[in-house]
């Protein structure tokens, strides 16, 4: 795919010149143009745009104009502006470059320059954006957890945090729950950790299914897992534990030729509570409930008294 210009210029003959020159590298399949800033503004917001050419000096709304209402849009900070001024613009040509433009070209401007100079620019977009993906990459891996592609300890106990200052502050219902597998290591020790592996991706697939948007699913470490309920009632916070218990205890999980069978406990805790007061007595709650269900002869929902 091309790239899309916008050319800003309040003289139709440049904007034709800009525009043929443009054509003949065939870089772009779109050419947007516009006969002042706040024209040009409107565009760049309607149209996804890769690269501005725009004049400086234009009457009703120039290109410092354009710059500022540019600037004021963070979405727009990464779009490349490339003046386009008068040979005696010096301190124009700073003035611009200082509101936020990438470069400027001269006029009357050669061919080959604009071409370059606008080349540059582009090549610079393309490495900002592939930055970004791999930023955004990065930042993603940082809080899920490899195996089981969910939220990991990290990320569930920062927003654990967050959830629990605001519903403390709001007086807002919160559940809170832990499960853990059944006899796991038997499993690893019987059919291999490549089988344990496959049973973590499955059971983090079914707590997934089980949860509704505005709930959090993490890998605890090892073979527990944690789910975070906002507004959540005790009613629903137990049904929904008990759908997940059930959802194992009746799947059958196939590797390689054996088909095995797994089970989880778990603990359920919910705030407000009378000796909660921190997101670390909450985990702690919760995992006291987990226990009583191990204690209790496993494959069972616990709700924290």
């Amino acid at each position: 795919m091309g790239y899309s210009v916008l050319i800003i210029d309040d003289s139709e003959q440049i904007r034709k010149q800009i525009r043929e020159i443009l054509r003949e590298t065939k870089v772009f399949t779109d050419l947007h143009e516009a006969s002042d800033g706040l024209t040009g503004f409107k565009m760049l917001m309607q149209h996804p745009i890769d690269l501005v050419l725009c004049d400086l000096l234009m009457p009703v709304c120039d290109g410092f104009k354009f710059l500022l209402m540019k600037r004021r849009r963070v979405v727009y900070k990464d779009v490349p502006v490339i003046l386009l001024t008068g040979a005696e613009d010096l301190r124009n040509k700073v003035r611009g470059l200082e509101q936020g433009a990438s470069d400027y070209l001269v006029k009357p401007f050669d061919e080959r320059e604009l071409i370059a100079r606008v080349k540059v620019q582009l090549k610079i977009k393309d490495l900002q954006d592939e930055l970004k993906i791999k930023n955004a990459r990065l930042s993603e891996l940082s809080v899920t957890d490899g195996l089981t592609n969910i939220y990991n300890r990290r990320y569930l106990r920062e927003k654990l945090e967050v959830e629990f200052n605001r519903c403390s502050r709001y007086n807002l219902a919160l559940a809170y729950m832990m499960f853990d597998l059944d006899h796991f290591k038997a499993v690893n020790d019987r059919y291999g950790h490549m089988a344990g592996d496959y049973i973590l991706v499955e059971v983090a697939a079914i707590l997934k299914r089980n949860s509704r948007k505005p709930d959090l699913v993490a890998r605890f470490g090892g073979e527990e897992f944690a789910m975070l309920l906002p507004n959540t009632q005790k009613k629903g916070a137990v049904a929904l534990a008990e759908r997940v218990r059930e959802d194992v205890e009746g799947a059958r999980f196939t590797f390689e030729k054996h088909t095995i069978s797994q089970t989880l406990s778990a603990g359920v805790v919910l705030y407000p509570h009378p000796d909660i007061h921190s997101a670390d007595q909450l985990i702690q709650k919760a995992d006291h409930a987990l226990f009583k269900a191990k204690e209790g002869g496993r494959n069972r929902v616990v709700l924290a008294s």
